[in-house]
């Protein structure tokens, strides 16, 4: 079966995984001495882990290794993995892990044959070989609490304000020219001479009056246009805002994930898992 790097079977494995990086994590020993760090991870085309890429910094070993996954323990909490018994001459006898190489049957099984006990009995024979039949090797190892984390997404809906102009009010003056029409009166005075109808007649001596400098004033009046201006309210202008309410809808794509289980062999399987969508 062909083996992929974990970043090339799944390149979102960081999600799948929750966030916990196994790229990230060191190597110990049970006894708690580190003996290098994780570099990679090789998969089945199941998705299985079947083998970390270990670059082992060990005294004066330097060098990758390719660690069945079996012979491990992954503690996400404690960032490590723990491996079983793996000896300085183990190590040594690994063969000395190229990025270029290519894992084939023959390969895997000179990894195989450094961690297999020799009375095993089983072929190597590249159609006949299955790696479920070493759990040894190639098995999880069972933990009390595991944690498999399945994910959603949601459309979550925020609002925020922005500008989106302004309005600006004011004033200017404006000029025009205005006509007013004003009546007015203007006082002359008219002298007529006018034939008296005793003219001819003889007067009196005692009734005459010849008087020198006898004089008739007459004042003589005319009105005179007073323009002047004067202002007014004409109008009042208010300004105010008012808010318009409205319902603003869109849609997306959004993804979930549901949990697929398969099973080998006669097992019976029990999930007590509650629904998310089915308890809202």
């Amino acid at each position: 079966m062909p083996i992929h790097k974990l970043e090339h079977f799944d390149p979102n494995y960081l999600e799948t995984f929750g966030g916990d990086d196994i790229k990230a994590l060191d190597l110990y020993t049970e006894g708690g001495d580190r003996v290098g760090s994780v570099g990679d991870v090789l998969v089945d085309d199941d998705g299985h882990f079947r083998y970390l890429i270990i670059d082992i910094s060990l005294d004066l070993v330097s060098k990758k290794i390719l660690l069945p996954i079996g012979l491990t323990r992954i503690n996400y909490p404690e960032r490590r993995v723990y491996v079983d018994g793996l000896s300085k001459q183990q190590i040594n006898n690994l063969p000395d892990h190229k990025e270029d190489a290519i894992v084939n049957n023959d390969y895997e099984e000179k990894v195989r044959s450094v961690f297999r006990s020799p009375n095993r009995g089983l072929t190597s024979d590249r159609d006949t070989y299955n790696s479920q039949k070493e759990p040894a090797l190639y098995g999880l190892k069972d933990n009390s609490d595991q944690t498999f984390r399945l994910y959603e997404e949601r459309l979550i809906a925020n609002k925020y304000r922005i500008k989106t102009g302004e309005v600006t009010v004011g004033k200017h003056i404006e000029t025009d020219i205005a006509h007013v029409t004003v009546p007015i009166q203007k006082e002359r005075v008219l002298i007529e001479r006018v034939v008296p109808t005793e003219a001819g007649k003889v007067l009196d001596p005692n009734e005459l009056r010849f008087q020198e400098g006898e004089v008739v004033r007459i004042e003589v009046y005319e009105e005179t246009p007073e323009i002047h201006k004067e202002a007014f309210v004409r109008e009042e202008v208010r300004i105010k805002k008012v808010v318009e309410r409205d319902i603003v809808e869109t849609q997306d794509t959004i993804r979930r994930e549901e949990l697929d289980v398969d099973t080998v062999g006669d097992l019976h399987v029990q999930d007590n898992g509650i629904n998310a969508h089915e308890a809202i």
